[in-house]
């Protein structure tokens, strides 16, 4: 994919994960990838997907920068939220967040294979708690 397609393809991404539209994951993730180094199925990235917004309704992000290498696409985020269940172990108090993410994927027959993301949690429960 070129550089523009994979844009287009991340925007696209961005868009359904915003909208919690998580039934079309297929358009985006193979059935085989790697979450985190891990193996991981589509259907687990999923399900990790559907608790974050179970836990966060108005889990939100948004992107900064998008930089490209080949078939391989890093990604600055800032993700918002108020968590209104237990989530990641903090309790629901009320309190928002906003947290900077970083995540890498790498592409293949237009579907991610790879997907690592890190984001600073230290931050994110200290917001929570505060």
């Amino acid at each position: 994919m070129s550089d523009s397609a994979l844009r287009a393809f991340y925007l696209r991404y961005l868009r359904a994960l915003n909208a919690h539209e998580f039934g079309g994951m297929d358009e985006f993730i193979d059935n085989r990838t790697t979450l985190n180094g891990e193996p991981a199925t589509r259907d687990d990235l999923v399900s990790v997907q559907k608790h974050d917004v179970d836990a966060v309704p108005d889990l939100h992000w948004e992107l900064k920068e998008l930089l490209f290498d080949g078939d391989r696409l890093a990604a600055r985020l800032v993700n918002t939220g108020t968590p209104v269940k237990e989530w990641l172990g903090v309790a629901p108090t009320g309190a928002s967040f906003e947290i900077v993410e970083y995540a890498v994927y790498q592409v293949r027959d237009g579907r991610f294979v790879h997907m690592t993301a890190l984001h600073d949690a230290g931050e994110l429960r200290r917001q929570l708690t505060a």
